[in-house]
């Protein structure tokens, strides 16, 4: 089940994850119902338009897709968009498959509160940082992660203002690592990892308190974040920390240049 959210919060909610990642450009169309963020990165959400409401576009499916296609061609950048699987995209959907798009990598933008993210881990909480240091993006680049994919989701979330940055160490080592955005009303999490060989301890559910702690210090009450609908064993933690689908997306491209 999904949460009913008024335009304003989804508008609110795209715009703080686009502040979150800090995209290269970010450009928006001429009525402001959709943001174009544009990145050479591997960050989905830095390099795909996403509507700023969750209703029909006011355009014919081809004049908004020639738009947005314009837009990237532009800046030498394939097309790529993050659209709701909502009923109400259903004739954009059908455009995108004409025009040779492919919708994959299903994910949920899940919603909760600080004080239910906070209660995850009881114990000791993930040290939070003001600025990132070697061992935060070491958890990104370690074995088992793709390292260009892990290069880039450092630099996405360390060139954001303002972020914080959660790590839990031992030994010297860091195991655990995640990233926090505040903007637009929201606290919002970002780039969770935990290292192969530390998994099944908890420390995911560390990061996540040691972030709520934060927030709920500064007065955020809500908390929103991204997740792919197949990894299970987040969507277990963040069912315990109390987060709720509130929509579901997925990202359209095209396997191949027309």
């Amino acid at each position: 089940m999904t949460m009913h959210l008024q335009h304003l919060e989804i508008e609110a909610i795209e715009r703080a994850t686009l502040a979150a990642v800090a995209p290269q450009w970010v450009e928006a169309l001429d009525d402001e119902s959709w943001l174009l963020p544009m990145d050479s990165g591997t960050v989905g959400r830095a390099k795909s338009a996403a509507p700023l409401r969750h209703a029909a576009p006011s355009m014919a499916p081809a004049r908004l897709l020639e738009r947005i296609e314009a837009r990237y061609a532009a800046r030498d950048l394939p097309t790529m968009l993050r659209l709701p699987d909502a009923p109400c995209f259903d004739d954009l959907r059908a455009g995108l498959a004409q025009r040779g798009y492919r919708g994959t990598k299903p994910t949920l933008t899940q919603i909760g509160s600080t004080r239910a993210m906070r209660a995850v881990s009881p114990g000791m909480l993930a040290d939070v940082d003001a600025a990132p240091d070697a061992g935060w993006a070491g958890v990104f680049l370690g074995p088992g992660f793709d390292p260009i994919d892990g290069a880039s989701r450092v630099q996405a979330l360390t060139r954001a203002s303002g972020n914080l940055y959660a790590s839990v160490r031992e030994n010297g080592l860091t195991l655990a690592a995640g990233a926090m955005s505040f903007g637009h009303g929201w606290a919002s999490v970002h780039g969770m990892r935990t290292d192969h060989s530390a998994r099944g301890r908890g420390l995911a559910g560390r990061v996540l308190a040691g972030l709520a702690q934060v927030a709920l210090d500064r007065g955020y009450e809500r908390v929103f974040l991204q997740v792919e609908a197949g990894n299970a064993a987040a969507l277990a933690l963040y069912r315990r920390a109390g987060f709720q689908p509130a929509w579901a997306y997925r990202y359209w491209q095209r396997s191949a240049p027309p």
